[in-house]
């Protein structure tokens, strides 16, 4: 795992090198800047840099960025290809000479042999950038679901300056070229609030975008050319297998994918949660240790703190598998003291933290104290379909005889009800009831995207000052959830949720958390259950499978039921977040009344200061649920305040 950085412009090598100071976390092992040739009239030349965090072969042959033997490839490169040593042997094969145990010589020399078409062969997660110097063409990689971000600007020719063309893993990376002007994207600031996040290939930073997940971008003749090199197709759905078959077929892909994304040649070992994703990976990893313990780190919540959560605490779950597996077992509590560490995330995020960034960092810093890798169990809702909502979808499909017009009359009824954000043994299920109603009544697809929506547009209106409607007027924050709704159109409905979420909701939201706040830390985290051969074998699987009546994941637990006792297997979800409701009534409400005060929200001329003022009060009465809305309005501010204002 290693972070990238470069540009195509005048005097390029030295933005380079304080472009990868910004990103020196993802990599302490070694630095590398290589320069070209002027490559056109103007004098611009392309400059690589690149941080190393060593995985595979550790020795300084894996320094980069690495040029081809002829000296007509250079690339940056970061992640892991995981059939790196497959891929070498047909390149052997062929007649190719390798100098060294790397996985990057391997990459380079696949695009010297097949240019973008190695992309369809590499199983794995990474971000890269190969430098043609024959064909004066730059070329940016990302991988199939977007485990590594990438993000790049383009600032065209003017006023007789040349254009420049820059990238990097990181946004403050692409900042600290100098070449950027920091300002606010009204349309994805529009999508952020409705959805913690803000689709690709938009950032909230106006004119930076991400490379999406699965696609490859050229760079020639100051043209930009995207195009996407993989797709999910459920269109071969293996129907007549028996259960046990499937059961049998979900362990062997499982222990396949584990196994192979143990390669390493430095310490490895896994988060564990005490839930299924993560305790079948252990449970896998053990298989393949040799005899050794798996090292495992689990988070817990204070109880105090779990007063107004909708979840249980991982803790007592987490120690019973590690009884079982008998792992050399690692627990961190997490402490309030977050309104110290929240700009810090801010910072590394690039973006407005969440609150599972919260656990995320201080997991990930616990375990780098003894490992460089680990393996996490996230991916396996999307894969398998282990999410409330999808479960949600199922059930208020059940009122879809009954007519709209009554339909919808009785589900806002209900909404209005219920309480939202009071303490006590009722809080998860009225909480998840309330939000249940609020879009049971509405059609397939608005329905769904009521399920994910945090301020609605009626709510944003109220919310927004008369500037920011203005510049937000006409726009649907929901337009590429709907195109990707529409590539599905025919698909079975659970596959059609399960598609969405794979191009939105997973890279945006949860993959470039984790990224972030694992490097942040300096550690690489690996998502076997997003493993190409795991997403594109659960495609095939019939949608019963997953969703069995009121059963999420039916078939990966009743495969695991091998493993681990009943109840462990069939537990309630926990998720994996930070007791943000408990804080903001706690050790987070100073921080809130100072960032959120009438005169910082009136100055920052964003929102109305007396709707603002209005949710918090909300939120405190525990008349309505709004925690994670408050929060995400005081992560906004923080970031503005890091990145905007500076």
């Amino acid at each position: 795992m290693c972070g990238i950085a470069g540009l195509i412009s005048l005097e390029p090598e030295s933005r380079t090198r304080t472009m990868l100071q910004t990103i020196e976390h993802r990599g302490r092992d070694d630095e590398g800047v290589w320069t070209s040739e002027t490559i056109d009239e103007s004098d611009r030349r392309v400059c690589l840099g690149h941080r190393r965090l060593a995985i595979i072969d550790t020795s300084g042959a894996g320094h980069q960025p690495m040029l081809s033997a002829n000296g007509r490839y250079a690339i940056t490169f970061g992640g892991e290809i995981y059939n790196y040593r497959e891929l070498r042997k047909q390149l052997q094969s062929k007649g190719h000479v390798f100098r060294t145990a790397t996985d990057t010589e391997v990459l380079l020399i696949a695009f010297a042999e097949w240019g973008k078409e190695c992309l369809p062969r590499l199983n794995g997660m990474f971000h890269f950038a190969v430098w043609d110097n024959r064909d004066r063409t730059l070329t940016l990689a990302r991988d199939h679901v977007g485990i590594k971000p990438l993000y790049y600007f383009y600032k065209p020719t003017a006023n007789d300056k040349p254009g420049s063309f820059i990238f990097a893993s990181e946004v403050k990376a692409i900042l600290a070229s100098g070449l950027v002007e920091r300002a606010l994207d009204s349309e994805s600031l529009n999508q952020f609030l409705t959805f913690l996040w803000a689709p690709d290939p938009k950032t909230l930073f106006r004119g930076i975008k991400t490379v999406p997940p699965a696609h490859v971008l050229t760079f020639h003749d100051d043209q930009i050319k995207l195009n996407e090199w993989w797709d999910v197709s459920f269109d071969e759905i293996e129907e007549g297998r028996s259960e046990a078959w499937w059961q049998q077929q979900v362990l062997e892909t499982l222990d396949t994918v584990v196994k192979m994304e143990m390669v390493a040649d430095v310490p490895l070992g896994s988060f564990l949660s005490g839930g299924i994703d993560s305790s079948g990976i252990v449970a896998m990893m053990k298989r393949h240790s040799n005899g050794r313990r798996v090292t495992t780190y689990t988070a817990g919540i204070e109880s105090e703190d779990l007063r107004y959560d909708i979840i249980p605490d991982d803790i007592e779950w987490a120690r019973r598998v590690n009884q079982q597996l008998d792992t050399d077992y690692h627990e961190i509590m997490l402490q309030p003291s977050v309104a110290e560490l929240l700009p810090k995330l801010v910072y590394h995020l690039d973006e407005p933290a969440i609150d599972m960034a919260i656990p995320s960092y201080l997991i990930s810093r616990a375990a780098r104290e003894t490992l460089r890798v680990m393996l996490s169990g996230m991916g396996g809702d999307e894969v398998f379909a282990g999410y409330p909502r999808q479960l949600a979808m199922k059930i208020a499909g059940a009122f879809d005889p009954v007519p709209a017009m009554l339909r919808r009359p009785l589900m806002k009824t209900l909404e209005r009800t219920l309480p939202g954000g009071l303490p006590g043994r009722l809080t998860a299920p009225l909480r998840n009831a309330r939000k249940f109603a609020r879009s049971a009544g509405l059609d397939f697809e608005e329905r769904y995207l009521g399920y994910g929506t945090y301020f609605t547009d009626d709510a944003k209106q109220r919310l927004y000052s008369d500037d920011l409607r203005v510049a937000t007027q006409g726009m649907d924050a929901y337009a590429t959830h709907r195109r990707y709704f529409g590539r599905v159109r025919e698909t079975a409905p659970l596959n059609r949720l399960l598609y969405v979420d794979l191009k939105t909701f997973l890279p945006c939201l949860n993959l470039v958390t984790i990224d972030k706040t694992s490097m942040a830390a300096n550690l690489e985290v690996r998502v076997p259950f997003l493993n190409r051969q795991m997403i594109e074998f659960a495609a095939r699987m019939p949608p019963k499978l997953k969703l069995s009546g009121f059963k999420r994941k039916y078939i990966l637990k009743r495969a695991l039921e091998k493993f681990f006792p009943h109840d462990v297997v069939w537990r309630k979800k926990a998720g994996f977040g930070a007791p943000i409701r408990s804080w903001l009534r706690g050790a987070l409400r100073p921080l809130v009344n100072e960032l959120l005060s009438d005169e910082v929200v009136r100055k920052r001329g964003l929102f109305r200061p007396e709707e603002v003022k209005r949710l918090i009060d909300l939120n405190l009465s525990g008349r309505e649920d709004l925690s994670l809305q408050v929060f995400q309005l005081l992560n906004l501010e923080l970031w503005q305040r890091q990145f905007i204002d500076k």
